[in-house]
């Protein structure tokens, strides 16, 4: 007897993290009998490559996911917002990363390699997939928090443009190429500004990112924390049931393409020592590799790490002045392991 494979939608097939997801499918598990595409109405009709098949998107409408198993939304959270819960009363599973129903208690979270219990159940419900911020540092966060409990979290991230889309991308290449024939810009306060004051693009940054940082990322959050600094404080404590956790975060957008960064300072509840840590960190079953010898100057850096899919920890040290604390620098491709692999991870948690 035949058996019937699960039907996969993929909402946002023609954005970033749709494209990395749809490249990552034929690596994976063979799950899926079917793959549909769906993406808003100027994708209608486009041809896209899924498992091997050429694949018309469709539009966005309801009778788009009769049949449906399981539904992937890379969608902003408007979009999201309406959909999940039509989605899910057609009966499939809807996994977003858009952020929309995080803080809702009744939506689980879920990283597999974490608590996949979390995905259990049956079909026509929400599960939601953490940020890439999150998921930069979850990893590491849980090895260490299992063998000596967190107290503490202070992370600096360093964000990749490729978090807005196209349209970060696009701004950074159209920047750089505006700037870089003058080796005079940048040494003296706005000519910066001046010098991409006449391109026609519209910028998803408040301020020039060649060249520069800026330390904000998302929305307006409360007006002092940005919205990604306050979704990560709430999901890692969510994922490591750690509700008293003491965590704070910087945000800061940097001119790479695509690729998180994040410099921690944790502290704990035990005593450990930086070759505990480590051997924690190698050994478990975490998607971590470290990469840590600053002697030979080996350590992650965005440009070795993108297009890969683990989690990458170096300059692994104990200050002498925090016997209880380590701190990290961590880097995980935003596209990958920050959205797209733990979305598909979850997908097929659900379809198996």
């Amino acid at each position: 007897m035949t058996v019937r494979k699960p039907v996969l939608a993929v909402v946002g097939a023609t954005g970033v993290v749709g494209q990395t997801l749809l490249s990552m499918l034929p690596t994976r598990p063979d799950v899926w009998g079917e793959v549909r595409l769906l993406a808003s109405g100027h994708s209608h009709g486009v041809t896209v490559r899924a498992l091997g098949q050429d694949v018309e998107v469709r539009e966005i409408e309801s009778a788009a996911f009769e049949g449906v198993d399981v539904c992937i939304l890379a969608v902003p959270a408007s979009v999201a917002r309406t959909w999940a819960p039509i989605i899910a009363a057609q009966g499939a599973a809807v996994i977003d990363n858009s952020g929309a129903h995080t803080a809702n208690p009744a939506v689980p979270l879920v990283v597999p390699e974490i608590n996949p219990h979390r995905a259990g159940g049956q079909g026509g419900r929400i599960l939601a997939s953490p940020s890439g911020t999150t998921l930069l540092m979850i990893n590491t966060l849980a090895t260490l928090h299992e063998g000596w409990h967190l107290r503490e979290v202070v992370a600096s991230t360093f964000q990749a443009v490729s978090d807005a889309g196209v349209r970060g991308v696009n701004r950074l290449y159209d920047e750089v190429a505006e700037l870089v024939n003058n080796r005079q810009v940048g040494q003296s306060a706005g000519d910066v500004r001046r010098f991409l004051s006449d391109l026609e693009s519209e910028s998803p940054f408040a301020a020039p990112i060649a060249f520069n940082v800026i330390p904000w990322v998302g929305g307006p959050g409360d007006g002092r924390w940005s919205s990604t600094e306050l979704r990560a404080r709430e999901e890692v404590r969510t994922i490591l049931d750690t509700p008293d956790l003491r965590m704070a975060t910087t945000c800061v957008q940097v001119p790479v393409v695509s690729t998180h960064s994040a410099s921690l300072h944790l502290t704990f509840d035990r005593r450990l020592t930086r070759d505990d840590a480590v051997r924690a960190l190698t050994e478990g079953s975490n998607s971590v590799v470290v990469l840590d010898d600053p002697m030979r100057q080996e350590w992650p850096t965005p440009v070795d790490v993108v297009g890969t899919d683990p989690v990458f920890v170096g300059r692994v040290r104990q200050p002498a002045d925090f016997p209880r604390s380590l701190e990290l620098f961590v880097c995980a491709d935003n596209l990958r392991k920050g959205s797209a692999l733990n979305m598909l991870q979850i997908a097929e948690l659900v379809a198996c």
